[in-house]
């Protein structure tokens, strides 16, 4: 499956500045439902001091300097760069002479055979394109480069293979060293850090990194992560693991989770902070198994799963079930064997509980914050009414998040039940919507409705929390409200929404509180 169907939806992004002088162009990915291939393990970069050029029929062979590429599974034509003739723009005699700059002068260089002094042929067998490229610019921008044209065992050979990489992705990696243009594609990006970490160009491999950070979400956090250790981005990896945990139960559902490598699937089976039941981990492992079946070309019985898991199985806490949801999934699967499963259900049942090999602790999951944006609450003989008017409120972060719910008041003249429609939306799109109840035992305290699932909150941009409530005539309603509050590590900013059509705003009304998952706090 070729890593060029990692995003399924992209948009443009505006030109930015990357650094000082170097411009990025990047496509953003809004979901990915498409695997792409991982490696068993994360390979290793060999020092520069190991960089080997061999000599073979006049052909300059690549050194292994980078991680094992993921070119080797691609089994559907590469996606290349839609490039004009860079020709074109030298074909004037005086050519030098209509460009001001040495930039300007440098980039007409790029994929040009002017002057060109090697040629790169580029991809694997029935993909190969030949890419002119010129020893000075290329060994100015990379140590690697420098090693094999001007280093000790340098070969002055013309021609160099380099079926490990992508067109585009080689490409892209030229742009960025003749141009100083970062342009990163949603179809190309990790083809792109890998020819990037091969070549040792730092920059061009962060802005990879920023572009894939920015583009996460439950959907492909699971395959990042594997994608991640193998290009050994700790970064990268932190941000996946925030997704994970906090929508633990979207990112196994995925259809990507079934593609991941066995250390992968290790990691995130023995992950303490997965906020999910573990029925949902264990029907996950199993649909893993079944396509990791599949993939040896085995028949997916129950043995050959058990096989596929090996002792990844060991790692799900299967008596963190309730006794309902063993008896009705695992047990009945024909995974486990019959002392293990009998063993299991005496630990529901019998007080003299028996060892077992499975984990017994549930997991620990997350830990809710809640931001509380008004410093006192207060009631009056004629509000808060609630007649099926909307009330809103717009906030913003500066820290990724993810919502899980609003903590709203109830009645101030005695117990009432509401009925309540909460919505979360961003830029007009309705990001989650939920409809349910709650009682209000005529308290001032807040009473907290929630989503289904948690819904993830980008930093610097504004977001739209609705609520429409169906209950007692009047509620308690929150005042001195406060435009900026942090909570543990992030910074919440709010502002009244044209959306709130019952009164609420950022001194007062309803929605006091906002409950999410965020950074941990720190001691």
């Amino acid at each position: 499956m070729a890593m060029s169907n990692l995003y399924s939806k992209i948009s443009t992004k505006p030109m930015k500045r990357f650094q000082d002088n170097v411009t990025v162009k990047q496509t953003n990915p809004w979901l990915n439902e498409s695997p792409i291939p991982v490696s068993d393990s994360p390979p290793t970069v060999s020092p520069l001091s190991s960089f080997i050029v061999l000599q073979r029929e006049g052909t300059i062979n690549q050194p292994i300097s980078a991680p094992a590429s993921p070119l080797s599974s691609l089994s559907s034509p590469l996606t290349q760069l839609n490039l004009s003739s860079p020709e074109d723009c030298t074909q004037d005699p005086n050519w030098q002479a209509t460009k001001p700059t040495v930039r300007e002068r440098n980039a007409a260089m790029f994929n040009n055979h002017l002057m060109a002094d090697i040629i790169f042929i580029v991809g694997s067998p029935g993909h190969i394109q030949t890419i002119p490229a010129h020893k000075y610019v290329l060994a100015t921008g990379s140590s690697v480069f420098y090693a094999m044209f001007y280093g000790g065992l340098a070969e002055n050979k013309r021609d160099i293979e380099v079926p490990d990489v992508e067109p585009a992705a080689f490409l892209a990696l030229l742009r960025y060293m003749y141009c100083d243009e970062v342009q990163l594609e949603a179809d190309t990006v990790l083809a792109t850090l890998y020819v990037a970490k091969k070549y040792i160009v730092p920059h061009l491999a962060r802005a990879c990194v920023n572009y894939l950070e920015t583009s996460l979400t439950a959907k492909n956090a699971c395959l990042l992560l594997s994608q991640s250790r193998l290009f050994e981005e700790p970064d990268l990896m932190q941000r996946c693991w925030e997704v994970i945990d906090a929508q633990a139960e979207m990112a196994l559902r995925s259809d990507g989770f079934v593609d991941i490598d066995i250390h992968t699937l290790e990691s995130v089976l023995s992950r303490e902070t997965l906020n999910c039941k573990e029925i949902h981990i264990w029907d996950a492992a199993l649909r893993w198994a079944t396509a990791e079946c599949i993939r040896q070309e085995l028949e997916p019985s129950s043995a050959n799963q058990r096989r596929s898991l090996g002792s990844a199985l060991y790692l799900i806490r299967l008596p963190a079930m309730n006794l309902e949801e063993f008896a009705n999934s695992a047990a009945q699967t024909g995974i486990l064997t019959q002392q293990e499963t009998i063993d299991v259900f005496l630990h529901f049942t019998a007080s003299n509980k028996p060892q077992l090999c499975f984990p017994i602790k549930p997991r620990q999951g997350l830990k809710t914050q809640v931001c509380h944006r008004f410093q006192s609450c207060a009631y009056r003989s004629n509000q808060w009414r609630y007649r099926g008017r909307c009330d809103s409120i717009q906030f913003s972060v500066d820290k990724r998040i993810f919502v899980v719910g609003f903590g709203l008041y109830g009645s101030s003249s005695g117990a009432a039940d509401y009925n309540v429609r909460i919505e979360l939306k961003r830029l007009g799109c309705v990001l989650s919507e939920n409809s349910t109840k709650f009682f209000s035992d005529g308290s001032s305290s807040t009473f907290h409705v929630y989503f289904e699932n948690p819904i993830q909150i980008e930093p610097e941009c504004f977001y739209t929390a609705s609520v429409i409530l169906d209950g007692g005539e009047l509620s308690y309603f929150g005042q001195e409200g406060m435009s900026e509050i942090t909570v543990g590590n992030v910074n919440f900013q709010f502002q009244c929404s044209s959306e709130s059509t019952n009164g609420t705003g950022v001194q007062g009304g309803q929605i006091p509180e906002l409950i999410f998952y965020g950074p941990p706090v720190d001691d």
